[in-house]
């Protein structure tokens, strides 16, 4: 795992577009998006940039269950706003939260993910360790399911709605298994208010309390992190 400790979040944003260059660089023809407030400076690069994804294609992590695609608080109207309308795919995939039926959508979404091999993941981070949307106690081989949100990621998601009664209680998330499938692993967080979770999930033992803490096994993760989010990391031990 290898932590790159970075000034703000801006230059993270810089940071991670070196990541993609270098991928592209060599290939990486598929890649694995997440949405929230953390992303949002690597996608500010990446539309910047002269990058082409016209080639490419995208699988989105995760969507609110019974959002359309077009409620501006969807993951769907997310990344049209901050990436998509700017950056052409030749395919984008991001799970249908109108779909009540959750085993034929997961089942169809692990069909993409399949075809779809995933050369780089993007993953932010949440403050009690999750992934995606893969709460605590959620099986490391998980793949794509329909998942009760924690009390915790409910309120940490209300800033973005007028109510907090209006935040979904739901959503479809690509499972701990199909993020571990991905060749490269892009996990970025910023802020004190995530650097518990950095510290569990870089240094603490792998378990499913912290669904971050399996990337450990994983072969080949970048992690970008601020001051803040680094503050309680034993730097003596980091790559």
């Amino acid at each position: 795992m290898k932590v790159i400790i970075v000034k703000d979040q801006n230059e993270g944003g810089k940071e991670a577009l070196k990541l993609y260059e270098n991928e592209m660089q060599n290939g990486a023809k598929v890649f694995g998006l997440a949405t929230g407030s953390t992303p949002i400076t690597t996608y500010e690069e990446l539309v910047a940039s002269d990058l082409d994804f016209s080639d490419c294609v995208s699988v989105n992590l995760d969507e609110y269950v019974g959002l359309t695609p077009d409620n501006d608080q969807s993951y769907h109207y997310f990344m049209n706003e901050h990436l998509f309308k700017y950056k052409k795919f030749k395919h984008s995939y991001v799970p249908d939260g109108t779909n009540m039926d959750a085993a034929a959508e997961t089942a169809r979404y692990d069909k993409i993910i399949e075809k779809n091999p995933i050369d780089l993941q993007l993953l932010g981070l949440g403050r009690n360790g999750h992934i995606g949307f893969n709460e605590p106690g959620t099986p490391f081989d998980s793949t794509t399911h329909k998942i009760k949100l924690t009390q915790s990621t409910i309120d940490a998601n209300s800033r973005f709605f007028n109510r907090e009664e209006d935040v979904p209680k739901e959503a479809y998330s690509m499972g701990i298994g199909s993020i571990m499938t991905a060749k490269h692993i892009l996990l970025e967080a910023y802020g004190d208010k995530k650097a518990e979770a950095i510290q569990k999930m870089v240094q603490g033992p792998v378990t499913t309390d912290v669904p971050a803490s399996v990337l450990q096994n994983h072969p080949n993760v970048t992690v970008i992190i601020d001051e803040a989010a680094a503050a309680l990391l034993d730097r003596s031990k980091l790559n």
